[in-house]
């Protein structure tokens, strides 16, 4: 039986561009569809702690071009717990809630799976910078925070070319290239360090003192999971016997009006997400595969290692040569 009343909806783990559009979806969506909608805030904390706002077409005007998300994010160590589960699941039984809608990446989903697996009706939006969750194409903010980077890295190369410089710009990716590989390949990068390929410093200082005459300025983009930046460039220096500079994105390439791309993905990640729980769907994620609305369950996924595009990270290397 699906849901035929009231469903809420959270965002969960680091934030992401385009997830207020994915709200403004589901919000307008679900109560075109004739069902009331609940935004819990600071995600699973919000569940805990009962603290909630009912969702109408004007909470949600205005936020379709805003990054972040509206409705916060927060982590919630109590909600790891069964306890705290439970008092989550009361909270939601309490307000009538028949079905949760969970925008965020691999642990959210996870989360969502263990409330599903004591009767909650829970369906994944997938919403990450890293688009490092199997079972879809893109995850919503992974093209804006690729954007981001590619303006900045731009504004580097600016410099970098003007003053005949090295440059090591570290970009977001602990445990995945994915990033780096993709913004490598947009900016033109000559070297890219990845967590999922050894790293070869002393290959990398070769090729560039090899280079110095055809190349006036040299880009090191790194996943902050591959090595620390400045490191990397104090071994470069070592090596090359030239100055290295040093750019450490953080926390600046999760921010940003959302791209075209990632605004459509949350319009019809929203629609689907609502439809799936009107039909009595439970613990899977909406996604993208060659570019049609698809669903994975959970278990699938969390079964799975998304990994790097090998061709993509190979051609890197042959444009930069």
């Amino acid at each position: 039986m699906g849901v035929k009343k009231r469903i809420a909806v959270i965002t969960s783990g680091g934030d992401a561009s385009g997830m207020n559009a994915a709200i403004r979806a589901v919000a307008r969506y679900g109560i075109y569809k004739g069902l009331e909608i609940y935004g819990f805030y600071e995600g699973y904390k919000g569940l805990i702690n009962n603290n909630f706002i009912v969702l109408d077409p004007a909470s949600v005007g205005g936020i379709i071009d805003r990054g972040g998300t509206f409705l916060y994010s927060a982590r919630s160590e109590r909600f790891k717990c069964r306890e705290g589960q439970k008092e989550a699941i009361g909270n939601m039984k309490n307000n009538g809630i028949e079905g949760l809608i969970v925008i965020g990446g691999d642990g959210s989903f996870r989360g969502a799976h263990e409330l599903h697996k004591q009767g909650i009706k829970v369906i994944g939006i997938p919403a990450t910078i890293d688009n490092d969750i199997p079972g879809t194409d893109y995850s919503i903010g992974f093209d804006t925070a690729l954007n981001v980077i590619i303006g900045l890295i731009s504004k580097i190369r600016d410099t970098a070319y003007s003053h005949d410089r090295i440059f090591v710009i570290e970009v977001m990716g602990r445990n995945s290239g994915i990033i780096a590989i993709n913004t490598g390949l947009a900016c033109g990068a000559d070297f890219i360090l990845i967590p999922e390929k050894k790293v070869d410093i002393i290959g990398i200082a070769e090729s560039i003192k090899k280079n110095r005459a055809s190349k006036r300025h040299t880009l090191v983009i790194v996943a902050e999971g591959a090595a620390r930046a400045s490191e990397v460039a104090s071994s470069i220096k070592l090596l090359v016997g030239r100055e290295v500079r040093v750019s450490v994105l953080g926390h600046i390439q999760r921010g940003g009006s959302p791209t075209a791309l990632d605004r459509k993905l949350a319009a019809e990640f929203g629609k689907k997400s609502v439809d799936l729980l009107i039909e009595g769907k439970s613990d899977c994620m909406v996604g993208i595969k060659a570019m049609k609305i698809i669903t994975q369950k959970f278990e699938d996924i969390f079964e799975t290692v998304k990994g790097i595009d090998e061709s993509l990270y190979n051609l890197t290397d042959i444009l930069s040569r």
